[in-house]
């Protein structure tokens, strides 16, 4: 038996995820994403320069939070650093501030090193191998979540850039026990299902600056050029690139339309859960740009929330 045709696919994809009407939080503010680097910054105020070479004068509001590899307070982030922050009331009162945060994800391919290991990643055909540093004094942490050292498996931290290069810090997830290429068989799609798919979301920083988009692991391979698309344990439908999906953080409640830009092969790996507000799913159903993962109320450190996908 042959893999349905292109148009039996969309037809199965509407009837899987349908379009789905999530409503807003009560009174809740918009948020804005907003990304630069800073010029300054004081306890009240930060001046950043967008990468469009705007200049932003923002209020830090009395409660805001920051991290840059750990909590610190906003007006000790170091000018020069790039940061990605979560604005209230029309994107002037920053709440939140990440600085120099960077996601690593990808497939082992070697460890050397005794204290500070260097670690090589394939991150996909799309993102090519990175080399990353764990220093000693996180080696501990990341490796309870993460007992596999070993070239095959998955790899998943958050961390920062420095001097160039990228610094894995925290587990992003508990590393899944199979072999990367042994993906779990996701579970019969149902065309009947109309009420939309619920999992994991996370984000990536290898989307375009200031970009607002998902990766999407069940795509056709002939739309994205990529040989390792349509693997998921998630029980996705096909989509194409270009596709809008609803997203849904609920967590939050906050619901906003995403296009697909990108093949999402390596989110697809991934057959973990998230614990962010309960526990979701098994699968990465849907991995965003920090922009709209922002602006979706997740937040960049816990690198993950619980999810639900319609069309939109």
């Amino acid at each position: 038996m042959g893999y349905p045709s292109v148009e039996h696919r969309r037809v199965l994809a509407a009837a899987v995820l349908g379009r789905v009407s999530d409503p807003a939080p009560d009174d809740a503010d918009p948020l804005r994403a907003v990304a630069g680097e800073i010029l300054d910054v004081s306890p009240h105020l930060i001046i950043i320069e967008t990468p469009d070479g705007t200049e932003e004068r923002l209020v830090i509001a009395p409660w805001a939070t920051a991290w840059h590899g750990r909590g610190t307070a906003p007006a000790d982030l170091p000018v020069g650093a790039m940061v990605m922050m979560r604005a209230l009331r029309d994107g002037r009162v920053v709440e939140r501030i990440w600085a120099d945060a960077t996601r690593i994800t990808g497939t082992i391919l070697s460890i050397q090193g005794r204290r500070d290991l260097t670690v090589e990643l394939d991150c996909g055909p799309h993102r090519g191998h990175r080399t990353i540093i764990i220093p000693y004094r996180a080696s501990g942490r990341l490796q309870v979540r993460h007992p596999k050292f070993e070239p095959g498996y998955l790899f998943d931290a958050i961390g920062i850039r420095q001097d160039g290069g990228s610094m894995a810090l925290l587990p992003a997830t508990s590393q899944p026990p199979y072999l990367a290429r042994a993906v779990p068989a996701p579970p019969h799609v149902h065309a009947g299902m109309t009420a939309g798919i619920s999992g994991t979301a996370t984000w990536s920083d290898t989307f375009d600056e200031e970009k607002r988009g998902a990766a999407y692991p069940m795509l056709e391979r002939a739309d994205t050029g990529c040989a390792q698309a349509g693997v998921s344990c998630a029980g996705l439908p096909y989509l194409s690139v270009g596709s809008l999906l609803r997203v849904t953080n609920v967590c939050s409640k906050r619901a906003s339309d995403v296009p697909v830009v990108a093949c999402g092969c390596l989110a697809g790996r991934f057959c973990d859960r998230c614990v962010e507000c309960d526990t979701s799913p098994r699968g990465r159903i849907v991995e965003l740009s920090p922009f709209s993962y922002v602006e979706l109320g997740g937040d960049l450190v816990n690198g993950c929330f619980n999810a639900h996908i319609g069309l939109g």
